[in-house]
């Protein structure tokens, strides 16, 4: 049987249009993580920010577009390491569903 969800070898879905919210919670529960609400505002935001734009932001202007969005209680890193530990703008992009960023190792 197909896996339902087409990965790349870093389990980044290599067809956006793919995604829905079981595919989240299934890849954060593959890393240990329960997703909450915070986590959810910040994977619609990178979903917006990907349809408008095309593109995952880095790390830098996610800090920024969160503090824009959702304030500065969640726009720092520190927070945002909280909610992503193994880095945010990696694994946000990954649970949404969206290509690595080109700026993450």
């Amino acid at each position: 049987m197909p896996e339902p969800y087409p990965v790349d070898p870093l389990g980044y879905l290599t067809d956006t249009q793919a995604w829905d919210r079981d595919f989240a919670d299934s890849r954060a529960a593959a890393d240990g993580l329960s997703l909450s609400a915070e986590h959810w505002q910040i994977l619609d935001l990178l979903r917006g920010h990907y349809a408008e734009f095309g593109s995952a932001p880095p790390m830098r202007l996610l800090t920024r577009l969160v503090t824009q969005r959702l304030g500065a209680e969640l726009g720092n890193s520190r927070a945002l390491y909280r909610l992503f530990p193994e880095g945010p703008a990696k694994m946000a992009c990954k649970y949404a569903g969206l290509p690595k960023p080109v700026s993450c190792i």
